[in-house]
């Protein structure tokens, strides 16, 4: 019962204003630069090698009842063709079936095909009828070579049910490899040796951590507070970190503004400031293959 009202208290809070936010223009950059574009919550559209890379994304209004707090900052008809999508897990906020089909039909009417999808062990189901051209599996340190890019799924603290018995379901995060860049996009994840690990074993360049849906404190069992996201990117041994899955809809109690502002005070402390990219809905970090930001 306390678990329904604690929802119900979420899904109402998040009717209570309008949506903010605007969508941008797809921003391309040049085949030898790594581009970064966030579109909100854990969803992320990649450049790389010349492919085009979606994580992770969802363009809906709601998720169910539940209704996002600030617009998308792509639009689905405004994209490219989409070569590669790699999905973190089943929960909703992270594999939107709307959003799967809406990408799946826009690549189809622009290039004559479908993307490729990357899925953890035990999710193949909820995606192999969308559409895919190919559906790959992976479980954790597993790696696979998709359009010419480097595909390995880490290990991460969460959990994978789509609903709540069906446990069976993988988990993970990614780390993207191509032509001397790398870039991991953890999933959702409480912190964890494993980032440790993670970096001396894949050393990626860039990291995006998750900072948001961290109180009450139960909630970091799963999900790491902006302290333990900056502890994490150090673990990793990364060059510079995005945070992400904050501010898009209201999954904790926390204030929706906190976690940028946690952040940024954590991140001065520990003298890293400089380190820390935060984008907005929309805007595109360029890299070049040094990871020399442009």
């Amino acid at each position: 019962m306390k678990k329904a009202q604690q929802l119900w208290r979420l899904v109402r809070e998040s009717h209570e204003h309008p949506i903010a936010g605007t969508s941008r223009s797809v921003e391309l950059v040049d085949r030898d630069e790594l581009g970064v574009t966030f579109i909100g919550h854990s969803s992320f559209f990649l450049q790389i090698a010349g492919r085009k890379v979606l994580i992770d994304p969802v363009f809906s209004k709601r998720l169910i009842v539940l209704r996002r707090q600030r617009r998308p900052g792509l639009v689905v008809r405004e994209l490219p063709p989409i070569d590669v999508v790699l999905l973190t897990h089943a929960h909703m906020d992270h594999l939107d079936l709307a959003s799967l089909r809406r990408v799946i039909r826009a690549t189809r009417r622009l290039a004559g095909h479908t993307p490729e999808v990357v899925v953890p062990r035990g999710v193949e189901d909820l995606v192999e009828t969308l559409g895919f051209s190919r559906v790959h599996r992976l479980e954790w340190w597993e790696e696979t070579t998709v359009q010419g890019l480097k595909v390995t799924m880490t290990p991460c603290k969460h959990w994978g049910a789509r609903l709540f018995r069906d446990m069976h379901r993988g988990y993970g995060g990614y780390v993207l490899e191509s032509g001397g860049q790398s870039l991991y996009h953890s999933g959702d994840t409480a912190y964890f040796d494993g980032f440790r690990e993670i970096g001396r074993r894949l050393k990626p360049d860039l990291a995006l951590l998750p900072i948001g849906a961290y109180f009450p404190d139960s909630h970091r069992s799963v999900h790491t507070s902006p302290e333990e996201a900056l502890r994490g990117f150090i673990d990793l041994g990364a060059e510079q970190m995005i945070p992400m899955h904050y501010g898009t809809f209201r999954l904790g109690r926390e204030p929706m503004d906190e976690p940028l502002k946690r952040l940024e005070a954590e991140a001065v402390r520990l003298g890293i400031k400089g380190r820390i990219k935060v984008l907005e809905e929309g805007e595109t970090m360029h890299l070049c293959p040094a990871s020399d930001t442009v």
